[in-house]
């Protein structure tokens, strides 16, 4: 539960940290523009909000409200007036659904009786307001806040003025509400009056196309100061694959193509992997990666599907498997007191190079060898607990010895001792350190690494294995780590905003594509589409992205249970 928690708060700080700024780029150049944004809020609100304020006019908590001295007594009455017509034209929806609904009854009652054909075409037939024999009396109303009564001497709008900031209720994201556009809020009465010069529809396609790609940019130089950031204060630190001596471990299925366990990389299509950004992500994704084996240059050849065969393999396993792992000695951190290990004498920075006579290469060997080896011994004698043979190099200051152990493991089959894990304690790493000049540039490459990484790795998503992979909140979560890590916290941060740019990008209604591919056929085709095609558009995009999340999200339980 403790690590539920920190994972879950990770999660929900990183993505309403980065849909803020994501909407805060639409606020910015929407007001540059002097575009009028009804709102602004932090998380989401469907029903009320925890918080509101509007610069001068009014502040609020849980959905009441009230005047602050900078509000003048036509503000005060507009904004009354702007919730009395809310409220009368939601009053008027239910009226006329009651109406219309009565009204079907009615035919169906009548259709029944001229027959089943009659009947079946009327229980088919959308019943409309349009329908009703008597048109539906209503008191007029126009629920459009104004936009001239905040303006300073010279007559330009005040920057921050006439948005209403807050804090939703639901704890992902937030949202920028802008004025005379369909949106996810589909808003449609706005649209149905005339256009305002304030409003997005007014203003020239190439202005809306900016407010529209805003998000986007923001999100992507965000990642960029974000790696720029990290890079400055820690520099990078990395072990090189040509330095580790033992090689590398490989998964089963990179055995299936090919590797073996003790390869060293060196080449991915020819490039030089330890030049690059994400050396083993660049391996997963070329089309040839170049190897040393016993001192011979070897080539082995990457399925195009490489990447969700691994993912596949990862998720088969309840510890999860990596594809590469660095080869190290298997070198004891500490000894539990009491355990199998303390009793036979094995001391911290002793290392393991053989279990029953069978010679333990690496960390990455020892689990397996001491698994099987300890089976095997259960199964000879029958006992419920394995006594192994261990032989141990132990280092002093000036010499070494190798001795000879015999350890009773557990039930379990541990053998009660922690084990290194830090490549860097056993092969020389580099450090590479930036000033504040450098950290940017070096920021600009790592982003455009991730973001060329990612897009390719999105290619296969349509296909029978990619839908496989896709994952919801749960899955974002899970790579968090497990104790609060600043760095590795801002690391997971600037990819999701990386991911967030590419996934808002992808023309689809409903996000920030789908709105920029209706301008670009306003700017070709010299016209807009038409509303009601938009608003269509808008629904089925709105439709396709919640099944979609039902879909991530769904897999992510699947996995839970299958686990």
């Amino acid at each position: 539960m403790h690590i539920f928690l920190i994972k879950a708060t990770q999660l929900i700080l990183a993505l309403a940290f980065l849909i803020i700024i994501h909407e805060f780029g639409h606020f910015l150049f929407a007001r540059m523009f002097g575009v009028k944004v009804d709102k602004f809020y932090i998380f989401f609100d469907p029903v009320s909000e925890i918080f509101k304020w509007c610069p001068g006019k009014y502040i609020g908590f849980f959905g009441s409200h009230r005047w602050l001295k900078g509000a003048s007594e036509a503000e005060k009455k507009a904004y009354d007036k702007y919730k009395a017509d809310i409220r009368q034209l939601r009053e008027n929806k239910r009226i006329e659904d009651r109406a219309v609904k009565q009204f079907r009854m009615k035919r169906l009652a009548e259709a029944r009786s001229q027959g089943l054909l009659p009947y079946i075409k009327t229980i088919f037939h959308k019943f409309k307001a349009d329908d009703l024999p008597e048109p539906l009396d209503f008191p007029e109303v126009n629920p459009v806040m104004t936009y001239e009564d905040n303006v300073k001497p010279d007559g330009k709008h005040r920057f921050w003025s006439n948005t209403e900031y807050g804090i939703g209720f639901i704890p992902l994201g937030g949202y920028c509400k802008i004025a005379g556009m369909i949106d996810e809020s589909m808003d449609t009465e706005q649209m149905k009056r005339p256009a305002q010069k304030w409003e997005f529809r007014s203003k020239p396609a190439w202005q809306r196309l900016l407010i529209m790609i805003a998000g986007v940019l923001f999100n992507f130089l965000l990642a960029i100061l974000i790696y720029a950031g990290i890079v400055y204060a820690t520099g990078e630190k990395y072990v090189p694959f040509d330095r580790v001596t033992l090689g590398m471990a490989y998964s089963p299925e990179a055995h299936r193509i090919g590797f073996q366990d003790g390869d060293i990389p060196l080449l991915a299509d020819g490039d030089t992997l330890s030049q690059m950004t994400d050396p083993i992500i660049a391996m997963m994704q070329a089309n040839t990666v170049t190897v040393s084996r016993d001192g011979r240059l070897t080539d082995i050849s990457i399925p195009e599907d490489f990447m969700f065969r691994l993912q596949e393999e990862y998720e088969a396993h309840k510890e999860g498997i990596r594809f590469l792992t660095y080869r190290i000695p298997t070198r004891i951190t500490q000894t539990v007191p009491g355990e199998g290990a303390a009793r036979a004498g094995i001391l911290k920075d002793d290392e393991v190079i053989a279990i029953d006579s069978i010679t333990v290469p690496s960390l990455a060997d020892f689990h397996k060898i001491l698994e099987s080896q300890a089976e095997a011994y259960k199964k000879a004698t029958g006992k419920s607990r394995a006594t192994l043979d261990f032989r141990i190099v132990r280092r002093h200051d000036v010499s070494t010895d190798t001795v000879s152990l015999p350890v009773t493991l557990s039930e379990s089959d541990k053998m009660g001792v922690g084990l290194e894990v830090d490549v860097t304690k056993f092969y020389p790493a580099e450090v590479k350190h930036y000033s504040l000049f450098q950290a940017l540039p070096r920021g600009v490459q790592i982003g455009v690494d991730r973001l060329s990484s990612y897009a390719k790795s999105m290619k296969q998503v349509a296909s029978k294995d990619g839908m496989k992979s896709i994952g919801g909140f749960g899955s974002i979560g899970s790579i968090f780590p497990e104790s609060w890590d600043w760095v590795a916290f801002w690391n997971i941060a600037a990819f999701l905003s990386v991911a967030l740019a590419f996934m808002n990008i992808i023309p689809i209604p409903a996000l920030d594509g789908g709105h920029v591919l209706f301008l670009l056929y306003e700017i070709i085709f010299r016209r807009p589409p038409s509303m009601k095609f938009m608003e269509n558009a808008q629904i089925c995009g709105m439709l396709f992205l919640i099944l979609l999340l039902l879909y991530a999200n769904g897999m992510d339980i699947v996995r839970l249970l299958i686990k």
